[in-house]
């Protein structure tokens, strides 16, 4: 058999996994326990063409009660932002690592976040982005396996990956905020750039 032939063979019979099936399979998930306790998985929202993906820690109490990501103090914030350079949030997806929140919003556990790893690679995957945001310390450890946002925020990883602070972050020292906005405006322009 040659090697043309079984890859056709196994892509003829791979399912086809679309952000549709994702979010049904994130929403049926219970691979770890704060399935247990959450009003509702939060998948993200997005068109499946989006140039830019943003991924976040994980859902706070806003988000678990809506099913949508960033829609409390910390999605006003990212709005906020989002509009001063000119991102139509519509345009974007948006998601997080874990995908249902961690008890008193706490960090998401090492497990935790390989439970929903796949969930993340696949979203990015099937996506395709030109630019995907890693927000804060928990995105970059879990995604490029490095911390120290301060240092790191600004510079692309993987010619796909730009570091930047998360909204919360912002929301707690607002000096922070023109920082973030120009890590949107680099991550507008790599998006734009062909």
């Amino acid at each position: 058999m040659t090697k043309e032939k079984s890859e056709l063979e196994s892509a003829l019979f791979l399912p086809s996994i679309t952000l549709e099936s994702l979010r049904v399979d994130i929403a049926n998930c219970v691979r770890c326990p704060l399935s247990q306790s959450r009003a509702h998985a939060v998948p993200g929202e997005g068109p499946e063409n989006a140039r830019i993906v943003l991924v976040g820690e994980a859902p706070g109490k806003d988000e678990d009660l809506s099913g949508r990501p960033f829609v409390g103090r910390s999605g006003k914030i990212l709005d906020e932002c989002l509009e001063e350079v000119g991102i139509n949030r519509s345009e974007i997806f948006i998601t997080n690592v874990v995908k249902c929140r961690p008890p008193e919003n706490r960090r998401p556990m090492k497990a935790e976040m390989e439970a929903c790893r796949p969930y993340l690679h696949e979203q990015i995957r099937s996506i395709e982005p030109r630019i995907v945001c890693l927000l804060g310390n928990v995105a970059t450890k879990a995604v490029l396996g490095k911390e120290g946002v301060t240092k790191l925020h600004g510079q692309v990883f993987q010619e796909k990956f730009l570091v930047t602070f998360h909204p919360s972050a912002v929301l707690r020292n607002r000096n922070l905020k023109e920082t973030f906005v120009s890590d949107l405006k680099r991550a507008k322009g790599l998006a734009e750039d062909e």
